[in-house]
């Protein structure tokens, strides 16, 4: 006879009915794959980085394919934060799971601006901030790859809301626990690790960078053991739930990040590959559980670090 296990977790104050949710970019803003999977399984949505104001990304082409991932450089394409209020967050209102809300500015005013916004919004659960995307020229990961900024980003942010705050950290950096560190201490309520790594491709026809922006940012299974190490690190050192995310694309991958310390999951790249691939992650997942007789996910956060 199965066990029945226990899917739920707490990520910063954010109940999830189980540990699987999205990388924000990856997923648009959720309502774009319900005809293909149902929302309500999720354990919670992290929608496309919003900005203050409406941005038009990248040049093309944005998108490269490599041999074990993909390169982009969309560049924050968005409506803005006061269209995707309007238009894109009561779509998700139907849907019982909590909704996430990345947000990238290029100030530090932007910011706090954008949290204060979300604050006064009912559906937004928590609100990601994303200090860490290679593909923008101002703010991103120029605030994520250095301590005392991406402090100073969180601490702005922390004192916008009152909803649970979580930071994206870059890999594109000395010590991803250095910088953990600081926005701990700057208050963030969880940390998401990590996001794309710096990365380019040539064109030998043309002998021209194959992106329009020239560099990009590279996610898929290529990125999965650098994302672990950084998982583990982190874990070890710093005290708040982690959502890990890098090439996550079945359950055991995502089995492998809760080993090493992550509290949650986010799928990205393997949606463009399958876009059930978050639901059935999260399938697999309890069926590891059921077969290993763990009773509650929660056993097997860090459990890798035991002795």
């Amino acid at each position: 006879m199965a066990v029945k296990v226990n899917l739920t977790v707490n990520v910063g104050g954010i109940q999830m009915k189980n540990p699987v949710t999205t990388a924000s970019g990856t997923f648009g803003c959720g309502l774009e794959y319900a005809p293909f999977v149902d929302l309500n399984r999720l354990g919670a949505v992290v929608v496309k980085g919003v900005t203050l104001a409406p941005r038009a990304g990248n040049p093309v082409p944005r998108l490269a394919e490599t041999p074990a991932g993909v390169l982009n450089s969309i560049g924050l394409q968005n409506p803005g934060v006061e269209k995707f209020i309007e238009e894109v967050l009561p779509g998700l209102a139907g849907y019982d799971l909590p909704v996430i809300v990345n947000i990238a500015g290029e100030t530090v005013e932007e910011y706090a601006l954008l949290a204060g916004r979300l604050d006064r919004v009912q559906a937004v659960a928590g609100i990601e901030v994303n200090i860490s995307c290679p593909n923008v020229k101002k703010g991103g990961m120029q605030f994520g790859s250095d301590p005392a900024m991406a402090a100073e980003v969180t601490r702005a942010v922390r004192a916008s809301t009152g909803k649970p705050v979580i930071v994206k950290l870059s890999p594109n950096v000395t010590s991803i626990v250095a910088v953990a560190r600081k926005v701990a201490e700057a208050g963030a309520d969880a940390l998401s690790m990590i996001n794309t790594l710096l990365g380019m491709a040539v064109d030998i026809r043309k002998r021209r960078p194959l992106l329009g922006n020239v560099t990009g940012g590279l996610s898929g299974p290529a990125v999965r053991p650098v994302a672990v190490r950084a998982v583990w690190e982190v874990y070890r050192e710093v005290d708040l739930p982690i959502i890990g995310m890098g090439g996550i694309t079945c359950a055991g991958d995502a089995i492998e990040f809760i080993l090493a310390g992550a509290t949650a999951v986010a799928v990205g790249t393997a949606n463009f590959v399958n876009p059930r691939a978050t639901v059935e992650i999260a399938e697999g997942i309890e069926r590891y559980l059921e077969e290993n007789g763990i009773r509650d996910i929660n056993e097997l956060v860090g459990a890798a670090h035991n002795e």
